[in-house]
């Protein structure tokens, strides 16, 4: 690495960690008073939520490294029953790791290859580095500046995440990669992470979140020997070509896998250019016994160009969809687990083992908070897209085995809440249709129509979202399902009838005569008794006359 003025910043020693703590005070810290302070602290901060996430996995493999576990739910316990982290553990394991988290070291330096180097010696701009400056087309800063340079502590954070979320593409072709030609170093992926639909409980500190992600190495996850689970640190240092042996053997091995090989250019304290390479390519399929923080969805196309029966590839998250409207796959008992291999999608590990510790552990009442975070690529996954952040809040009760009437009716909440939104969405396309908007089509509606549909779907999501945020996170181990549901019937009626009568109002005077639609008389008259209808048979549980004939909407 090319001499600095400074020649060192140790991540164990420097602050480089922004975090926040429990009274709202913004911090920055270094490794060792992350860990001796976490009881204290919120959560970190970050530049990009993706960030957080990559982050927080770094922090987990440190803690995985120094306790050598845990091993078992015994010695999780003990930690969880503790009034802080074992900061002196950490402190000494990092001791005797040191060099290797040197951001500027001579020959080790941290995520990086010191002498990583092209045939023509050249290094790129920070925008490749930073993930807010898409190939040019800034979508969460302003930053593009051909002078651009980061602190020491801003590139370390942006470092770990390109490790974890870098974009696909043709890279800078290094010296000793013999994967290398004509200088160019030709695609392999995302990173590893940038795969992922996230999933990340967080607790009340920071204490609690990294506890919660802190698999034992006895849970049933993983079939490998655990030994060789390892962080990168505590492995050769890599050079610029792929490892001798790109087999992913865990968890935390994937918290710190080397997707790039990677050079910071330093320049008076700061860091100003970047070398990014290839670095080890790793393969999705079948990696749920590997990676806990995201769910899994079977591939028939995979399936078909493999010898394995069954593929399981990661379930990303979708950017249209609120993380709530998939509550069936993170709820136990709603969706496949690792024990049923044929099933159609499987679970996140890390929902799993806080199942595990909802029935064992936790009190019924604790309350956690599933943070989903990933990102979405476009251009063949070479630049960002999107980068997904939604969070749902709910008590340990309903992540209980046993709790399988509650997760039902939760579920089926889910179901009537999509239902509702659907009977919003026929009421637009029939007061459209009334209303004569455009010529149809025959035997099928026309586009305007259509999209007054959609926008109606989608308004009753944006709608209905922040009242079953907040129905949902009051389940708890005293609920009765019964009451719960009817609870959500009629609020969810209520949103709905409310959206149904502006659309009714606006209706223009031509939908009240309306017009005949493949050879039936659609009026605004009809349009409000078929969406009662349809409402009805959404939400019965909000109608005590539910067998009786109900008044228009």
């Amino acid at each position: 690495m090319n001499a600095d003025d400074r020649h060192t910043f140790s991540l164990i020693d420097q602050p480089w960690l922004p975090a926040r703590t429990t009274e709202g005070t913004a911090v920055e810290l270094s490794l060792v008073e992350v860990f001796e302070r976490a009881h204290r602290l919120a959560n970190l901060s970050s530049d990009l939520p993706t960030q957080y996430f990559a982050l927080i996995r770094t922090l987990l493999a440190v803690l995985h490294g120094a306790l050598e576990g845990p091993r078992n739910l015994k010695d999780w316990e003990q930690l969880w029953g503790a009034e802080h982290l074992p900061h002196e553990v950490v402190a000494a394991y990092l001791e005797r790791h040191r060099e290797r988290f040197d951001l500027l070291h001579p020959y080790t330096p941290f995520f990086q290859v010191a002498d990583l180097s092209t045939t023509k010696g050249e290094t790129s701009e920070l925008s490749k580095l930073i993930a807010d400056v898409p190939n040019g087309r800034p979508f969460f800063t302003n930053r593009l500046d051909r002078r651009m340079s980061l602190s020491f502590a801003e590139a370390a954070r942006w470092l770990v995440h390109c490790q974890a979320f870098d974009p696909s593409g043709i890279k800078s072709g290094a010296i000793g990669d013999d994967r290398v030609k004509k200088g160019k170093g030709y695609p392999i992926g995302t990173g590893w992470s940038g795969r992922l639909g996230g999933l990340l409980p967080e607790g009340r500190s920071l204490r609690e979140t990294l506890l919660l992600n802190l698999i034992p190495r006895d849970f049933a996850l993983t079939k490998r020997a655990h030994e060789s689970d390892l962080p990168v640190w505590e492995h050769e240092q890599l050079g610029a070509t792929v490892r001798p042996d790109p087999v992913v053997r865990g968890p935390i091995d994937l918290y710190t896998w080397q997707s790039r090989r990677i050079r910071l250019v330093p320049e008076n304290g700061k860091v100003t250019r970047v070398l990014i390479c290839n670095g080890d390519p790793v393969e999705p399929q079948n990696r749920h016994r590997d990676e806990p923080h995201t769910r899994w969805r079977r591939s028939a196309a995979q399936e078909k160009k493999s010898s394995e029966s069954v593929v399981y590839m990661p379930r990303e998250h979708d950017p249209e969809r609120a993380i709530w409207r998939g509550l069936e796959s993170i709820l136990p008992g709603t969706a496949g687990t690792q024990r049923k291999e044929a099933a159609a999608g499987l679970t996140a590990g890390i929902l799993e083992w806080l199942s595990l510790l909802s029935d064992d552990i936790l009190d019924g009442d604790f309350p956690v908070q599933i943070r989903a975070i990933g990102m979405a690529y476009g251009n063949q996954n070479s630049v960002t897209d999107e980068i997904m952040d939604d969070a749902l809040s709910l008590r340990s009760a309903l992540l209980r085995q046993d709790a399988t009437q509650l997760t039902g009716m939760a579920v089926g909440c889910v179901q009537a809440a999509d239902d509702a939104a659907r009977a919003l969405g026929s009421l637009a396309l029939n007061l459209a249709q009334a209303a004569g908007k455009a010529p149809p089509k025959p035997g099928a509606p026309d586009p305007a129509s259509l999209a007054d549909r959609t926008r109606a779907v989608e308004l009753a999501y944006a709608e209905l979202d922040a009242p079953f945020r907040g129905w949902l996170s009051g389940l708890g181990p005293d609920s009765d399902p019964v009451e719960e549901q009817v609870a959500w019937h009629r609020t969810a009626c209520g949103v709905v009838r409310a959206l149904a009568r502006d659309l009714q109002q606006r209706a223009p005077a031509t939908a009240w005569t309306g017009r005949r639609v493949n050879g039936y008389l659609v009026t605004a008259a009809h349009a409000a008794l078929w969406f009662d209808r349809k409402l009805r048979e959404a939400l019965p549980q909000a109608f005590p006359d539910r067998a009786g004939q109900g008044a228009s909407a």
